[in-house]
């Protein structure tokens, strides 16, 4: 005998009674309000945190030593040591592979005349800064008078922190190699007597200057400044 199948409506969903519906209504909007809340507080540490990058960075970038931003930062075989410093020939053609100055040659042939003191003592700028047998920089030296040679295959302006990264010498507004801002010493740089305030590395190597670079408190500066050079013994 053949099992009846069981005929009739489907039974229908029980309804809601209202305390029901508004408790049902006020669990989705609880719901809701904690999602948004999250999201505001997700928005709120993602800013914190993209603030406190940017202030990090914006200070690391103001604060860091002004040669650390230009190419001397890294340098091969960059001297961050005390005087005297030789010329400083051993990694000169990795330097100026990084550096990218033009090559040597003739469409600019200026003089500039260097000198360094620290502590009250002049420091001796050597011969064949920049040069070797392999290679040829467009700031050189060819002896020890501190005339520094601009001859460049392109003319455009050089400055006395490129001749500085030539010669693998750290030279920031407050570093000279090893010698550091500190208490009443201080780096200070003259250009034809006259003090420079600021951006030593921007100095512009201009033909027939006298430039001094000196570090120490300013009872240890040279009296006087040396505000010019005889170059007559480059001319002919």
């Amino acid at each position: 005998m053949a099992k009846g199948r069981r005929t009739g409506s489907p039974v229908e969903p029980r309804r809601l009674t209202k305390a029901e519906r508004k408790e049902r209504a006020r669990f989705e909007r609880e719901q809701l309000r904690r999602a948004m809340a999250r999201r505001q507080r997700d928005r709120r540490v993602l800013t914190a945190a993209l603030v406190a990058g940017a202030l990090a960075l914006g200070a690391f970038l103001i604060l860091r030593p002004a040669g650390e931003r230009g190419p001397t930062g890294g340098l091969p075989g960059l001297l961050s040591t005390t005087a005297p410093w030789d010329a400083n020939q051993a990694q000169l053609e990795a330097r100026l592979a990084r550096l990218g100055l033009p090559p040597v040659g003739g469409a600019l042939h200026i003089h500039a005349h260097l000198d360094v003191f620290v502590d009250g003592a002049p420091v001796t700028v050597p011969a064949d800064v920049g040069i070797t047998a392999a290679t040829h920089a467009p700031l050189h030296t060819h002896d020890a008078s501190g005339v520094i040679h601009v001859e460049s295959a392109v003319a455009r302006t050089f400055t006395l922190g490129e001749f500085f990264d030539v010669w693998g010498i750290r030279f920031t507004d407050r570093c000279l190699g090893g010698y550091c801002a500190s208490g009443e010493d201080r780096l200070r740089v003259f250009v034809d007597g006259r003090q420079v305030e600021g951006g030593f590395r921007d100095v512009p190597l201009e033909d027939r200057s006298e430039i001094v670079v000196a570090f120490g408190t300013r009872a240890e500066l040279p009296d006087p400044i040396p505000s010019s050079y005889d170059f007559s013994s480059l001319e002919g």
